[in-house]
């Protein structure tokens, strides 16, 4: 398998052992949050006590921009800023403005909670922001206090969507994790809340992320299965997928009224086409959401790499890589695979 591509320049652009390129790149710009979401930060272990980066410990937004370039230079197109909570980094505004001016780069996202996206919905956009994901797991408010650890409110959620769409950041997506038992009772609520408006909502299969949220395969609720509630509601149809390695399956209603997807990382893995790296907040980069190590590029940084070494290093980790989790998932939770794996919050989803 070549491990190489070229763009138009000519420019060498790394890609894995299994034939996939590098187009994605999610960096995580803070590792705190103020959800304690128990698929990904249970309240119980993620306690006001426990230790979160330092400010000194995380990149500093000139060294966001720095990595960004280069891996734009390698081929990556979109960047997705994700968390933690994101907005809880000051000036995120200011971060954004400086990446969507580098060359190369086509996208530039965001992923939150929602819960301070009213107070920073203008500013994102001023900055160039045009793309938006809003994590909502539920609109019952007992069962959304319960699942964002008592913290916010499903009322502060909506208006910071409305705040973002009147900002002019619509179409805006919205992210449901659902488990079977908890909130996948509620779906169809957000379906019908949504419909029709400029939001479209994704449904999400609760994956074994990190090691403490207690994942098991009778918790998953498979998409097709969901599929077949919204259909019996409202009729759906399938779309074909924006590009290669789109992690949503996209359906539209027939009736005109806009568009859901899902994400089914367990029941249909993507693994194959998936484009995606990861870093997080202290400069370490994943190449995979399921990842037990990655590679130091803060201390890379601060020691004196140049642009051209650190080029280096991170082409080699990409094109040594064979990550394929979701594929393999279950032989690795009966086997080796009681390794542990980096928690969502640190890397983001």
């Amino acid at each position: 398998m070549n491990t190489v591509i070229h763009d138009i320049r000519g420019v060498h652009h790394p890609v894995d052992r299994l034939g996939r390129a590098l187009h994605d790149l999610r960096i995580s710009v803070m590792d705190r949050c103020n959800f304690r979401c128990p698929y990904c930060m249970p309240k119980d272990q993620y306690h006001d006590h426990y230790k979160f980066l330092n400010s000194a410990e995380r990149l500093s937004f000139a060294e966001i921009t720095r990595l960004s370039r280069l891996f734009a230079d390698l081929g990556v197109k979109k960047l997705r800023l994700t968390g933690g909570e994101p907005l809880l980094r000051a000036n995120l505004a200011d971060l954004i403005g400086d990446l969507t001016g580098i060359p190369g780069i086509e996208d530039v996202a965001l992923t939150t909670n929602g819960v301070l996206l009213g107070q920073h919905a203008v500013d994102l956009y001023g900055n160039g922001l045009k793309r938006l994901t809003v994590s909502l797991d539920t609109l019952d408010p007992d069962i959304f206090k319960r699942m964002s650890g008592g913290f916010g409110a499903v009322e502060q959620v909506l208006h910071g969507i409305d705040a973002a769409i009147a900002a002019g950041l619509a179409p805006i997506k919205i992210n449901a994790v659902l488990e079977r038992g908890i909130n996948d009772h509620t779906a169809l609520d957000l379906v019908e809340r949504f419909r029709a408006r400029p939001v479209i909502v994704r449904f999400i299969e609760f994956m074994d992320v990190g090691n403490r949220n207690a994942w098991r395969p009778e918790r998953v609720v498979p998409s097709s299965e969901l599929a077949r509630r919204i259909n019996e509601r409202w009729p759906i149809e399938p779309l074909s997928e924006s590009y290669r390695g789109e992690v949503a399956k996209r359906w539209r209603f027939t009736d005109g009224s806009g568009e859901i997807g899902f994400i089914s990382s367990v029941s249909q893995p993507f693994c194959a086409a998936c484009s995606r790296a990861r870093l997080s907040s202290d400069g370490k980069l994943y190449t995979c959401l399921f990842a037990s190590e990655g590679l130091d590029l803060r201390a890379a940084m601060r020691s004196g790499a140049s642009d051209a070494a650190l080029t280096d290093l991170i082409r080699g980790v990409w094109s040594r890589r064979s990550d394929r989790y979701s594929e393999q998932r279950e032989a690795s939770r009966l086997g080796a695979a009681h390794t542990q794996k980096i928690e969502m919050y640190y890397i983001g989803g």
